[in-house]
């Protein structure tokens, strides 16, 4: 993980993993697991497949905690496991697979992203409206 410059940032990723690199596979079907709400009364569902890296989890759970203002939790429902290789800039073909250069969770559709509890429902709306402008996915706001 290349993080120049960005040693205050609290990035999400494994501590310890059994296998550092991993195959891209395939994101196909919907979400089986954490599609309905568990801790929280709000919550933002993401509502197509993509692959969402740790800093853009970091950034929505930043402008998420600006509309906490010391009331509220917030519960973060996923973990970028799936390591991203990359080979370095002008490295000719050959030389097998590139370091792991970030961490990534590779989300489906239905799947609950944040929740939310102890901010009115107007709040709630305006904090994940903004947390879902951080991240590449479609999503959809709901409540209990």
């Amino acid at each position: 993980m290349t993080n120049i410059g960005y040693t205050n940032m609290a990035i999400l990723m494994p501590k310890k993993v059994k296998y550092r690199k991993q195959h891209k596979g395939r994101s196909r079907g919907k979400a089986k697991s954490a599609t309905e709400l568990v801790f929280g009364s709000f919550g933002l569902k993401a509502m197509q497949p993509k692959w969402i890296t740790s800093r853009q989890i970091e950034a929505a759970r930043r402008a998420i905690i600006r509309y906490l203002r010391k009331g509220g939790k917030l519960w973060i429902r996923i973990f970028p496991d799936k390591s991203v290789t990359r080979k370095g800039t002008e490295v000719p073909m050959g030389g097998g697979k590139g370091a792991v250069d970030h961490y990534v969770y590779p989300i489906k559709p239905g799947r609950i992203i944040f929740e939310l509890e102890g901010i009115p429902e107007e709040e709630a709306r305006k904090a994940f409206r903004t947390a879902s402008d951080k991240l590449p996915v479609k999503t959809k706001f709901i409540k209990r």
